[in-house]
């Protein structure tokens, strides 16, 4: 199975997806490790990314998740995943791919963000991801207003995992 946790920025998707990770006894990775540096200097300095610095980025999460799926791993995938024309992209090909939705008070995330240490993502970007943001309908969807314990026993539950 792989398990894509999409959200916001701030919503919780690393904690939650490396709890549930270790929990199934799986490999977790962050999509974020994915940008290529131009893309991080870009949010870094308080810019949003536009589908141009996007598209290569999911391509090569696509074929990571999809190679995992060949070789047969389970894992957890952290991802913003914004858009639905994203979550497309980032799971064509893979059978095994199930979403989850991290979704929240934009207060509660902006308030979270803003007392985030060492994470290059610049909390002015919030209400830009917010603008783009298609809740997904294809997503088991969870209230961050939960400790990130019970949203894992949720997620497991869930995805009966």
């Amino acid at each position: 199975m792989i398990v894509i946790v999409i959200g916001v920025t701030g919503c919780g998707k690393t904690t939650v997806g490396a709890m549930l990770a270790q929990d199934c006894g799986w490999d977790f990775h962050d999509a974020d490790d994915f940008h290529p540096a131009k893309n991080v200097a870009k949010m870094k300095n308080g810019a949003p990314l536009n589908d141009e610095d996007r598209w290569p980025w999911l391509e090569r999460l696509n074929t990571f998740l999809a190679e995992s799926e060949r070789e047969g791993k389970s894992l957890v995938l952290a991802c913003s995943a914004l858009k639905q024309v994203y979550r497309d992209r980032l799971a064509r090909g893979c059978a095994a791919a199930r979403f989850v939705f991290l979704d929240g008070d934009k207060e509660l995330i902006r308030a979270r963000l803003l007392a985030r240490q060492g994470h290059y993502m610049n909390p002015k970007l919030l209400a830009s991801q917010f603008a783009i943001l298609e809740r997904p309908q294809d997503a088991l969807r969870l209230d961050i207003a939960e400790s990130p314990a019970e949203l894992v026993r949720s997620i497991k539950k869930g995805l009966e995992v």
